[in-house]
């Protein structure tokens, strides 16, 4: 069975969780959501985000996809943790698809894996994109390598679609 991971926190954007969340469930996914201390949060809107487990000891290698959905609070959150930036250098490292939306991209920054690639992101981290290194494109959903990116949550279907797409692929 396929396994996908979710990483999330408090104040994540709810429409950027909740779809990856059951459009990987609907293609048939065993789905993981990992958030600090197992602790139940909520997203900036609302919507209640219940853990299945810890972001300590992730293993890449346990799963096929990794998601890394926006929010721009959660994400100044998240990248303070040391192991969401490990995880997320060692789903990279082992060639794992990431997908990642909006400021989901903050991740892979901290992570430092957007050098020299083609990345997308909310607008507002333009400049963040581009000072680590990568070149910011607009676009709907952006694939390279082993990551797509996405800027908006107008586009995650696009995203979504690519992201599977990328996996079936590399399978």
């Amino acid at each position: 069975m396929k396994k996908a991971l979710i990483i999330a926190g408090k104040f994540v954007q709810d429409v950027e969780y909740v779809y990856p969340f059951y459009r990987l469930q609907e293609a048939g996914f065993k789905l993981d959501v990992a958030v600090k201390d197992k602790e139940l949060v909520f997203g900036v809107n609302g919507i209640k985000v219940v853990p299945t487990r810890n972001l300590k000891n992730i293993k890449a290698s346990d799963y096929d996809i990794l998601i890394l959905p926006g929010g721009a609070r959660c994400m100044e959150y998240l990248r303070q943790e040391p192991e969401v930036i490990k995880a997320v250098a060692e789903f990279h490292k082992k060639g794992k698809v990431i997908a990642c939306i909006c400021h989901g991209t903050q991740l892979l920054i901290s992570a430092r894996i957007v050098k020299d690639k083609k990345i997308s992101g909310y607008y507002s981290i333009k400049d963040d994109i581009e000072n680590a290194g990568a070149t910011y494109v607009d676009a709907p959903a952006v694939v390279d390598g082993n990551i797509v990116t996405s800027p908006h949550y107008n586009y995650m279907g696009d995203w979504m679609r690519e992201a599977l797409n990328l996996l079936h692929d590399k399978k």
